[in-house]
């Protein structure tokens, strides 16, 4: 053999074992993003399947504004509507998902605000664990897109370095989108006392 071939020899061998462990990386790391997704959904699903009992709940003790109970249920409607699986997650996607998805808080926001005029409402035991199993959902919410938003990150990462930048290139690998604080939440709420 040639000292020549033997270099190119080598650096194919050298060259296919980093490329596959550069692609075994990203996979698990796609594996990742994608196993966070699922998390993130279901918490969203956890909050959707709570809403229609809280809403019932609503409607059974008080006269309540219908425009109100109107809202959240459309709100749940467009946000439940709304599904992405794990390759689907461009920036774009979700934006379009997190946007529904804000849309159902602020409605659900809403309803727990209008709740306190009624005294009635508050008093009941439905009601109270409702609305705990509600705010813990949410906080469910949070942890998971964080996670989420983690796994996303080390996966972006991964794409875009040198040189698994080049495997993730052949081996069609995108980046992913990130969930982001929504507009409003940029401004400081007003506080009066």
């Amino acid at each position: 053999m040639s000292r020549a071939l033997i270099i190119i020899v080598v650096l194919a061998l050298v060259f296919g074992f980093f490329g596959c462990s550069t692609y075994n990386g990203m996979v698990q790391k796609d594996v990742n993003v994608q196993e966070k997704w699922a998390a993130v959904q279901t918490q969203y699903q956890r909050r959707a399947d709570l809403i229609p009992n809280l809403v019932r709940t609503v409607q059974g003790v008080a006269n309540f504004e219908k425009s109100t109970l109107t809202a959240v249920i459309e709100a749940r409607a467009k946000a439940t509507s709304i599904q992405l699986n794990a390759d689907q997650l461009t920036p774009e996607n979700v934006a379009r998902f997190q946007q529904a998805q804000q849309q159902l808080g602020g409605a659900l926001s809403r309803l727990l605000a209008v709740a306190e005029n009624y005294p009635q409402l508050k008093a009941t035991q439905n009601f109270s664990e409702l609305q705990a199993q509600l705010e813990g959902t949410e906080n469910r919410i949070a942890v998971a897109r964080n996670d989420f938003n983690t796994s996303v990150r080390d996966y972006n990462q991964s794409v875009r370095t040198f040189p698994n930048n080049i495997f993730a290139g052949i081996f069609g690998f995108q980046q992913r989108g990130f969930f982001e604080a929504s507009a409003a939440a940029q401004q400081a709420p007003t506080v009066q006392f």
